[in-house]
């Protein structure tokens, strides 16, 4: 371990998608990053479901870079279906990945952050959906609310030890995992070109403009047990939309007998 590094960034889930942004982010800034992940261009090899491969690659960094200043967890995975429709091994798999991992992740840098004796900084990745109900999509609601939740309840647990925890929500974000393997993008999806529409900012999010808010968040000192959105203003759009509801109803009413 070299004692000259004094700034460290760890990545977990950092060879793809929102990881991969981030990662480039600070690289491009000249901070040491670490990448761990399971497929892809990573420094450690890391499931984030298995608590010993956790605390292998936790000892695997310690003893190659050093203690993190900054830790970035993004490793997540997608699930679309009915709640009435959604097999039970879903709801484990979607649950053990969005939010039993990147707690187990936490949890087990808390013992070497603590002891660094300065602040530290953790975020975590969690999403829209984790306050907005959206049909065909309740088990990846369900796993980022848990998430957000245990990012508060972290914060509260861990601040006596120096440590800050938040989150980030994306909302609909060009990545791999949207994209079912490749960058989704509006021009190649109607349904894509619908969300941009209805997006305040006139477009889908990027996993730059994520990292952005990582990076913003990982900076700002007074800030903890936060889950800041950033959606490019999707989310300010009634999914019930009932300014239309009632301009349906009144034209309904207007409208002359016979």
């Amino acid at each position: 371990m070299s004692d000259e590094v004094t700034s460290l960034a760890l990545v977990v889930g950092g060879a793809s998608g929102i990881g991969a942004a981030v990662t480039e982010a600070y690289r491009a800034r000249g901070t040491t990053t670490v990448t761990w992940d399971i497929d892809g261009s990573h420094d450690v090899t890391c499931d984030v479901t298995d608590p010993g491969a956790i605390d292998s690659a936790v000892g695997t960094t310690l003893r190659g870079w050093g203690v993190p200043t900054e830790l970035t967890v993004t490793a997540g995975v997608g699930h679309a279906g009915l709640l009435t429709e959604a097999d039970p091994g879903d709801f484990d798999r979607v649950m053990r990945v969005n939010a039993r991992g990147p707690w187990l992740c936490m949890r087990a840098w808390v013992e070497p952050l603590r002891g660094r004796g300065a602040p530290v900084s953790l975020v975590a990745t969690s999403s829209v959906s984790a306050r907005i109900a959206d049909r065909n999509m309740g088990l990846y609601c369900a796993s980022k609310a848990a998430l957000s939740m245990l990012v508060k309840v972290a914060a509260a647990e861990w601040a006596p030890f120096g440590l800050r925890v938040n989150a980030v929500a994306p909302g609909v974000t060009s990545t791999p995992m949207l994209g079912q393997g490749t960058a989704a993008t509006a021009a190649g999806s109607t349904w894509l070109a619908a969300v941009a529409d209805r997006t305040a900012l006139g477009r889908i999010g990027e996993a730059r403009d994520i990292a952005q808010t990582v990076l913003a968040l990982h900076s700002m000192s007074w800030v903890t047990g936060q889950v800041v959105e950033c959606d490019g203003g999707l989310s300010l759009h009634s999914p019930i939309d009932s300014w239309g509801a009632m301009g349906q109803a009144g034209r309904r009413r207007e409208r002359p007998p016979g």
